[in-house]
């Protein structure tokens, strides 16, 4: 009888910055993964059970591990040189979104990586709801009039205490906004322009809580609305009005509605960005896509700043 061909080895991974987002999104999707196999993980003030644990980056590489990827969640500031010493031993990366803290950052990461044959993958989680792909065909076929973003949440409930948020590279309001353009330069095409923006900025921080920006994608208006102080039922929605009918994303994109027809759909945003990493480290490709960091970018260039009250958890 013939031999059969012995599966591949798993992907022997690290997860580097143990927060909130690891532990809900991306410790479950490795988990349930079998070309993942994690073995080790980075933190200065929390560990991860059943694998070797270490303060920094640094130490992970001393340690050995036969390791052939990490996935980096920790904030944008600073993570660039993580990433460029993972690449400097050899390994291949995915960030959580955003991919860092500066475009000049991105673009450093993305050149030592190229340089060096490893696969980058820089992360936009909401692109994987379960509505954006269908949503971004039926578009492809109307002409589209206008796209409104409403996109409100609770800070405190989502990031308690993570001060790191308000400071300088913490993108405030624009850390979960960053989701709602990553979805709106998914499904829409063309080139993205940033009109004007207001930020407003609590006394004593220096990223916003809530802005609102006007964009242009080609000749489309396209407005939205952020808010990081939002109590009660969150949102998440985004509208893109047609010459053939209304289409929402409802819900972050895992709820689509068109002309009143509604589909909704489990999450598997991050089993599906593990999916796609697995791709590209077989492949041996990259897939780094700034779009979404650009036009926050823009909006800090150009955004005219208002003041709010001092902020407290």
């Amino acid at each position: 009888m013939a031999n059969e061909a012995a599966a591949p080895r798993p992907i022997r991974l690290a997860i580097i910055g143990v927060g909130k987002i690891a532990r809900d999104q991306h410790l479950p999707a490795i988990a349930q993964d079998p070309r993942f196999e994690l073995v080790a993980a980075v933190s200065r003030n929390a560990v991860v059970d059943g694998v070797a644990n270490y303060h920094d980056i640094a130490e992970l590489i001393a340690a050995g591990h036969d390791l052939n990827a990490v996935s980096l969640c920790t904030p944008p500031v600073g993570r660039s040189a993580i990433a460029i010493a993972a690449i400097d031993a050899g390994l291949d990366v995915m960030m959580e979104k955003p991919p860092a803290a500066t475009l000049s950052d991105v673009a450093k990461i993305q050149a030592h990586a190229a340089a060096a044959g490893r696969t980058l993958f820089a992360t936009w989680h909401s692109r994987e709801a379960a509505g954006v792909a269908t949503a971004r065909a039926w578009l492809a076929d109307r002409r589209v009039e206008r796209m409104t973003i409403e996109w409100r949440e609770d800070i405190r409930r989502w990031h308690p205490g993570q001060d790191w948020i308000l400071e300088a590279g913490g993108f405030g309001v624009f850390d979960p906004g960053i989701n709602a353009l990553s979805i709106a330069t998914a499904v829409l095409p063309g080139a993205w322009t940033v009109e004007g923006a207001d930020l407003r900025v609590p006394e004593g921080r220096m990223s916003p809580l809530s802005a609102d920006l006007r964009m242009t994608c080609g000749d489309v208006p396209v407005t939205a609305a952020f808010d990081f102080l939002h109590e009660g039922q969150q949102q998440w929605d985004i509208v893109v009005d047609t010459d053939g009918g209304t289409l929402r994303l409802r819900m972050g994109g895992s709820v689509i509605e068109i002309d009143g027809a509604v589909t909704e759909a489990p999450d598997a945003e991050y089993p599906r960005l593990y999916d796609r990493f697995a791709q590209l480290v077989r492949a041996r490709s990259s897939d780094v896509d700034v779009r979404p960091l650009q036009l926050v970018a823009d909006a800090f260039l150009i955004g005219r700043r208002e003041s709010l009250p001092p902020f407290a958890w």
